[in-house]
């Protein structure tokens, strides 16, 4: 099929303050019949369909050996009695007072103690299963969380003892950040030496923020999300992605802002949107820190009455607190008392197509597919450099605002 990408003919895009700005010069792909040169990106064929890639960036091709594959989430509470030793989990390490971390329960009693996140990942590790029996590789998938069960150490432990020497680890989170990327990478090290010898060795699967299988999946919840809305109001209704907000120093030190940009604009392109907006959500921190800004819940406050809105939590793999209760909750009800039509995409990690983009980054780690991305910039790298995504130098402290665990633990 044809998929093109393309900056608006205007030469103007979005950024996350949602004002318009002169974008990069005119870039595009297509996935057709052919090898093509788009946007000086080399494009090559594989069956069907073309990467956009740097000339595999000196990957060695040859087929890497690896018996199975990892999922690595950050887990959540599944009943009433699991919030405060997950919470406890979450900010091991840090001086968050006893009743800050009791405010942050309350969002989760408001489900019954339950975060959709497990459900979710079950869902998400049965789909990789049936991917994988029926397209290969025949790698059997294991679970580990960062902060409530199964957790990352008994998982290894497991793995141990079915003889498991060598895996592939897809973690949960698409963007690059010290939260989403490097404290995986330290969670899979400190869980290996837990283990002990014979650990078995975990290679985390590269970021994909602009592969195009997750591009086109994002693109289909977002339109199921616009079809929602009456066609008379559907031209007219606004796009506002949002992600989890991280401190301003951090976000300087890592890509996380130019990747959520990237697939904003690859995703609002698609689908010929070239008005959007990216917002950010559940900050904390001491007030006199910055964080990413602007905060959904202020942008909605100042979107005018009878506006439609379609939020894209881009930010997240799966439904779990900050998509449910800070969006789903919190931001519907500013909706609801300002009269505004708010309609929710649906997070990416439960699309039909997801489990076929974690099944090629298996196959292009293992060396049998070259890397897939598009827009302006090449498949993201494989392994970290010592200094990427470094860790914070400022902790969250007593002065915390109300938002999420991960918010308050400077995820």
């Amino acid at each position: 099929m044809d998929f093109g990408i393309c900056v608006a003919a205007d030469g103007r895009g979005s950024t996350e303050d949602g004002l318009a700005r002169p974008a990069p010069a005119r870039f595009g792909f297509r996935i057709a019949g052919s090898g093509m040169e788009s946007g000086g990106v080399t494009t090559a064929g594989i069956g069907d369909s073309f990467i956009s890639s740097p000339a595999y960036n000196g990957r060695l091709m040859a087929e890497r050996l690896y018996d199975a594959l990892l999922v690595l989430s950050f887990g959540g509470p599944e009943k009433h009695e699991d919030v405060i030793p997950f919470l406890e989990n979450v900010l091991r390490g840090r001086n968050v007072p006893r009743e800050r971390m009791l405010e942050v329960a309350e969002h989760y009693y408001h489900f019954d103690g339950k975060s959709p996140i497990n459900e979710e990942t079950r869902a998400l590790i049965g789909g990789l299963e049936r991917e994988l029996s029926r397209e290969g590789p025949a790698l059997p998938v294991y679970w580990g969380n960062r902060n409530w069960h199964p957790m990352l150490a008994e998982t290894l432990r497991k793995m141990q003892a079915d003889g498991i020497r060598r895996a592939l680890c897809f973690v949960t989170s698409v963007f690059s950040s010290y939260s989403g990327c490097r404290q995986y990478l330290e969670d899979i090290e400190r869980a290996r030496a837990e283990v002990g010898p014979g650990a078995p060795r975990i290679d985390k699967l590269r970021s994909f923020y602009n592969h195009p299988l997750y591009i086109e999946a994002q693109v289909d919840c977002v339109r199921r999300a616009l079809e929602e809305i009456p066609e008379e109001r559907r031209g007219s209704a606004e796009i506002i992605f949002t992600a989890h907000s991280i401190p301003l120093a951090m976000a300087e030190a890592c890509e996380y802002r130019q990747q959520l940009q990237e697939s904003c604009l690859l995703v609002g392109c698609a689908l010929g949107r070239n008005q959007w907006r990216l917002v950010y959500q559940s900050r904390s921190g001491p007030p006199g820190q910055a964080w990413l800004e602007p905060d959904i819940g202020d942008v909605l406050r100042e979107t005018p009455a009878g506006k439609d809105v379609v939020i894209v939590p881009i930010g997240f793999v799966s439904d779990h607190m900050e998509v449910v209760y800070d969006l789903d909750t919190e931001a519907k009800a500013i909706c609801d008392g300002r009269g505004i039509g708010m309609f929710r995409a649906a997070t990416v990690g439960g699309h039909p197509k997801f489990p076929s983009l974690v099944r090629e980054l298996v196959l292009e780690r293992m060396g049998q597919c070259a890397p897939r991305a598009i827009g302006r910039y090449g498949a993201n790298h494989d392994d970290c450099a010592a200094d990427c995504c470094p860790v914070p130098t400022r902790r969250a402290s007593s002065a915390l605002s109300p938002s999420s665990p991960r918010a308050i633990a400077q995820r």
